[in-house]
């Protein structure tokens, strides 16, 4: 019987006659050659019919074949250097050719379509060759997450995504109707990681987050995945070398792994293999008078507008983008104006106007894929900042029950998914960095 093998696998089959089962991603028809590319989900690989070499039926059914159109074929594997795919360098001589569904006209064509169309199909935009390595590095960033927190003495812990409150701000939130009470869609499983780790130590949760921001830029999605660890025992400092090393791991992966899917979204990757721990640090501080700087310097009256800045205010992206030019490497941005940042941040001691926080700028523009505090760790500090920030305190008597019960000095932070596999990827916006986005007028499909 002919064994049933994968695209990615085909190497190991050198010489022997296998079955492919997937899709045509494209035709080219020579008269008596029909070259067949065809996709399973693993890689592409060149499908040669040569019509001497095959039944006459067996041609004429690989000669109505369409885009997309699902098939079987059958051949055997030969070496050829010149032959495109990924893994490129092998192709099947076709012995065999069985169509399973022959598909209707394909709407996304060679030809330049806008974006709102290719996201109104993107249940079939996804299976373009740059949309399907993208999805593929999402998975190995995704796996590289977890394969080094579990490695690092973290355990995974499933935190609500319905909530009764807020955790990063109450401008952003998705209110639902819960059997006649308010209820949130969860901006972060935080909060609930602090009692986690009462129990365990060094947690994590992964999974589904929700802001409802009105942004219609190119970082952000009302949906999106975050990973956020949370560390007993932990202060600013260490947490930050936790980040470095984490950060670098997930990039080395994808390095070593996904090479293939990196050269054909043309990635530069000499950037990445630059990130290896330590990062640059400065504090916010410095980070002003540099923004500051290259507004002085600049003869352009635009751009002078975009970089202006007084102490106090949060970074936008064409300041945290003029920021990373000057490195290499991310570079975290650390101690934030207190009034910038979430109402559970620990003060720097002796300047209660910043917190102890640090925020995980990427290189080339993409901006925050991390961010993360030490976090307040006193019960009567936390109660004021609840006070300050005017957040119902019934809501939070929970949380502020973990600093009676053995409080102890945490950190964590939390990494957004999308953000970090759009600069891994080197994409130009986020919508292509998550299977179906969702962003701001846009739900379908």
């Amino acid at each position: 019987m002919t064994p049933i093998i994968r695209i990615q696998d085909i190497a190991a089959h050198l010489g022997e006659t296998v079955t492919l089962q997937g899709w045509l991603y494209a035709r080219t028809d020579k008269g008596k050659l029909q070259f067949l590319q065809v996709r399973d989900g693993t890689g592409v690989v060149q499908c040669v019919v040569f019509k001497k070499d095959v039944p006459e039926e067996v041609f004429e059914a690989a000669a109505r074949l369409t885009q997309e159109s699902s098939l079987e074929v059958t051949g055997t594997v030969r070496a050829d250097p010149r032959a495109p795919g990924t893994p490129g360098g092998f192709e099947l001589g076709v012995s065999d050719v069985r169509p399973v569904q022959v598909a209707t006209e394909y709407p996304i064509t060679p030809k330049e379509h806008g974006v709102e169309f290719l996201m109104d199909w993107r249940h079939l935009w996804i299976r373009s060759s740059r949309q399907w390595a993208i999805l593929r590095i999402r998975a190995t960033i995704m796996r590289a997450i977890r394969e080094w927190l579990d490695g690092n003495g973290f355990l995974e812990m499933s935190t609500p995504i319905i909530t009764p409150s807020a955790a990063e701000g109450t401008s952003t939130l998705f209110a639902l109707d819960y059997f006649g009470e308010n209820a949130y869609l969860a901006q972060s499983g935080q909060l609930y990681n602090e009692a986690n780790i009462g129990a365990f130590g060094k947690v994590y949760c992964f999974g589904p987050t929700f802001r409802a921001e009105k942004s219609k830029t190119r970082r952000h999605l009302t949906e999106f995945w975050m990973v956020e660890p949370e560390i007993a025992y932990c202060d600013l400092d260490q947490l930050l070398v936790i980040e470095e090393n984490f950060v670098s791991h997930i990039v080395q992966t994808v390095l070593r792994e996904r090479a293939a899917e990196l050269k054909a979204l043309g990635r530069d990757t000499s950037a990445l293999e630059k990130m290896i721990p330590p990062f640059p640090r400065i504090t916010y501080d410095d980070a002003v008078e540099r923004l500051r700087k290259l507004a002085a310097e600049t003869d352009d009256p635009e751009q002078k507008e975009l970089l202006k800045i007084e102490w106090g205010d949060d970074f936008g992206s064409p300041h945290e983008t003029a920021l990373t030019k000057q490195f290499e490497k991310p570079v975290f941005i650390v101690g934030y104006p207190t009034v910038v940042k979430a109402f559970y941040m620990e003060p720097w001691p002796g300047r209660p106007e910043v917190c102890k926080s640090a925020d995980l700028l990427a290189p080339e523009g993409y901006g925050e894929i991390i961010g993360g505090s030490e976090r307040i760790s006193d019960h009567d500090t936390l109660l004021q900042r609840i006070h300050d920030h005017k957040l119902p305190v019934e809501n939070y008597k929970w949380y502020l029950d973990l600093r009676k019960y053995g409080t102890v000095p945490h950190s964590g932070f939390g990494l957004g998914v999308e953000r970090t596999v759009a600069w891994i990827c080197g994409t130009e916006h986020i919508r292509e960095t998550n299977p179906f986005p969702r962003m701001l007028q846009r739900s379908y499909p």
